[in-house]
């Protein structure tokens, strides 16, 4: 059971307006930020669509855009890695002949 925030009757959970003295009431439903692996997911295989996400979440969703950034980052840091191994094992083998 809810109560008005105008005039502390008790209303139903879901009214939009108090009956009594027709307040309005908080009629927006609660953001669910649960910070989904999927998302975090989705920016290590996308890191600019994890980086997007992260950069329009990030005040109202904070777990979420935190997952896609970690995603969006350890993306880049393994490509990072990737091409310097590559550039390393490729002087190295130019040096061998």
């Amino acid at each position: 059971m809810a109560y008005c925030k105008n005039c502390g009757n008790p209303i139903d959970d879901n009214a939009i307006s108090c009956p009594k003295c027709g307040a309005m009431q908080n009629s927006t439903p609660p953001v669910v930020d649960n910070g989904g692996f999927g998302w975090g997911l989705l920016g290590c295989c996308i890191p600019i669509a994890g980086l997007i996400l992260f950069l329009v979440w990030k005040d109202t969703k904070p777990k979420t855009a935190k997952a896609a950034g970690i995603g969006a980052l350890v993306s880049v840091i393994l490509g990072v890695i990737y091409y310097v191994a590559i550039i390393a094992l490729g002087a190295g083998a130019s040096l061998m002949y």
